[in-house]
């Protein structure tokens, strides 16, 4: 049985999806984030040195990071639908996109999360000012532009399409599933129609709707 180590609110819901996708045995375990600095909990460091989530055990073996956690379940699951063989044409482009998430789209969101808890929590006013001015210097230099451009791009891959590659699920939908609805719940949608009809498909996917339910149920009895 593979057992998730999920932590709330994280990115670690991807994986539930992909049990559900795949229709593995699973059991989640839950941790909860420190209410003082909303960090993950003591607990996980001892699973990982890292501490973070997601984690997956399985079989003696202890895998960190989404996208090795993604690969390691799908070959143990022997499944070659939600990662293609390297013949396969898509193989490439789902390669593509779940290294994207991570590398290239998430970074610049998370970023911009924290400076503006930081711009939020500054004080007193006079150092509230100086922080927003340099925390707004920052973003229309840099990573306001980086999250633009990654919205841009997304946008115009999904034009015409149902799934970022071929016509259903795949590990490219799981890994980009986090980081778009973070920017759908932020409301920068407006402009990106293509990707606001894409998180509203996913919402009702059913193995997706199950997924969600899982993880619910598991953190309300945690």
């Amino acid at each position: 049985m593979f057992t998730l180590h999920h932590l709330n609110d994280s990115r670690s819901q991807r994986i539930i999806w992909l049990f559900e996708l795949l229709q593995v045995e699973y059991e989640i375990k839950v941790y909860k984030r420190d209410k003082q600095t909303n960090l993950a909990p003591k607990e996980l460091s001892a699973i990982h040195p890292l501490g973070t989530a997601p984690l997956l055990t399985h079989n003696n073996n202890v895998i960190a990071e989404t996208g090795a956690i993604c690969e390691y379940i799908v070959r143990e699951a022997g499944d070659s639908s939600l990662i293609p063989s390297k013949e396969n044409a898509d193989f490439i482009d789902v390669q593509f996109w779940s290294h994207f998430s991570e590398g290239s789209f998430l970074p610049p969101l998370v970023t911009a999360m924290v400076l503006n808890k930081g711009k939020e929590k500054a004080s007193p006013f006079f150092i509230k000012f100086v922080v927003a001015k340099f925390v707004d210097a920052v973003m229309d230099a840099y990573f306001g532009k980086a999250i633009e451009r990654n919205l841009r791009f997304v946008e115009q891959h999904l034009k015409g399409r149902t799934w970022l590659v071929g016509d259903s699920p795949t590990v490219a939908d799981i890994q980009m599933s986090f980081p778009l609805e973070a920017v759908h719940k932020a409301g920068r949608l407006d402009a990106c129609p293509n990707i606001a009809a894409y998180v509203e498909r996913l919402s009702k996917e059913p193995s997706y709707m199950k997924a969600m339910a899982e993880m619910k149920k598991a953190e309300q009895s945690a």
